[in-house]
């Protein structure tokens, strides 16, 4: 796995118009691990990419209706299968963390790179999933040095008051253990 051009080798591809600049000189050091699944708790279709893109038929399901005006993205999605999808390059600034703190740092869509696993604060996440996120995290911990593992969050701990996810499904120790186990 590689980042070339800002964009990982593994993932495919789908850009979102839900993006901006970062500021000049930020540098790229937090990585936020979300979850998501369209709709709730619902898995295996194309709801999150659609949404990612705006292009969501929000006939589709009642709750549809509930984020029809949001605009929002991340760098990538990892699907319950382990398939990478990537929206926004990562020198560029995606719409996943909203309001958000850490350390007293503030917008950290600023300076990280979000990750959405499709799954929900208490459903377990799958075994190619962890896979899959460690492999690409200690890929973008090689490409841009200021990010550490130390700076590998929860959007749980950049937004306290509004987010839970990924929630207590999320086994952070094993995460923490496969990123010892890989290569580098």
């Amino acid at each position: 796995m590689k980042v070339i051009d800002h964009k990982i080798s593994e993932a495919r591809w789908l850009a979102s118009p839900n993006f901006n600049e970062r500021p000049s000189g930020a540098p790229i050091n937090m990585l936020v691990v979300h979850n998501i699944s369209l709709p709730p708790k619902q898995f295996d279709n194309s709801y999150i990419e659609d949404f990612f893109c705006n292009r969501l038929d929000c006939s589709a399901h009642p709750y549809f209706e509930e984020i029809k005006d949001l605009q929002v993205s991340a760098h990538v999605l990892i699907k319950r299968s382990g398939e990478m999808v990537q929206f926004v390059p990562f020198n560029q600034r995606a719409w996943h963390a909203g309001v958000s703190e850490f350390s007293g740092e503030t917008n950290c869509n600023d300076f990280s790179i979000g990750v959405e696993l499709e799954g929900t604060d208490d459903i377990p996440y799958t075994e190619q999933q962890y896979y899959a996120l460690s492999q690409l995290t200690l890929c973008l911990c090689e490409q841009y040095p200021h990010l550490t593992q130390e700076r590998i969050v929860g959007h749980c701990n950049i937004a306290p008051q509004r987010k839970t996810d990924p929630g207590p499904s999320f086994d952070w120790s094993y995460f923490k253990q496969l990123l010892k186990k890989l290569p580098s």
